[in-house]
Order: C-alpha cells, then sequence, then structure tokens
C-alpha cells in the first residue's frame, strides 16, 4: 500500500503543477514537484536509499511528502481526493506503526 501511496503523492504533486499557474509554469511546476519529491525519497526514504534515514527521521520526512501530496490536490480544486488520500495515508501510518513495519 505504501508503494502505491507514493505513486499517488507523485501523480498528485504533478496535477498540482499542472493546475498551478498559466501556460508554460504550469507544465514547468507539473514536471519539478513530483521530480523534486522523487529526489528526496529516493535519497532518503526509498529502502535502497543512499542516505536512508533511520525512522524517527524518515517517517515525517514521509509523511510530510505525503501531506504536500494532499494538500496540492485540495489546492488544486481535487478537495474529496485529497481528503480520501489523506484519510489512506493516515491509516496506513497507523497500521504501519501498530505492526512494526517502517522498517521496510
Amino acid at each position: 500500500v505504501k508503494f502505491l501511496l507514493e505513486l499517488a503523492a507523485f501523480a498528485a504533486l504533478a496535477y498540482w503543477g499542472a493546475h498551478t499557474g498559466p501556460g508554460a509554469w504550469a507544465v514547468l511546476l507539473a514536471i519539478a514537484a513530483p521530480l523534486a519529491a522523487v529526489i528526496v525519497w529516493a535519497l532518503f526514504c526509498a529502502p535502497r536509499a543512499r542516505w536512508r534515514r533511520p525512522v524517527p527521521t524518515r517517517a515525517p520526512l514521509e509523511l510530510a511528502v505525503f501531506g504536500l501530496a494532499a494538500g496540492g490536490l485540495a489546492a488544486a480544486g481535487a478537495v474529496t481526493l485529497a481528503i480520501i488520500f489523506g484519510a489512506v495515508v493516515v491509516v496506513n501510518a497507523v497500521l504501519l506503526t501498530v505492526f512494526r513495519q517502517w522498517e521496510q
């Protein structure tokens, strides 16, 4: 589920970028926003990340990426989708905590 949430977060950031600003600016943001998130994720959060952070610092970073994605959806006008995405993120985080799965 977490992997699907990652992909959805990147797509949400692209959606936000595409709906922010006119013309070329929207295209630039639609590419840059998810690219920045992918780079952060690949460097610090992914299971094979070069500088993978320990759980106490990685979990908030991951949740921040998800939170920015949900906020982006809401800012782009997809409020219902943002709420659903945010709820799935929260449920996933709770289950990862309960079943001690943050290390994976």
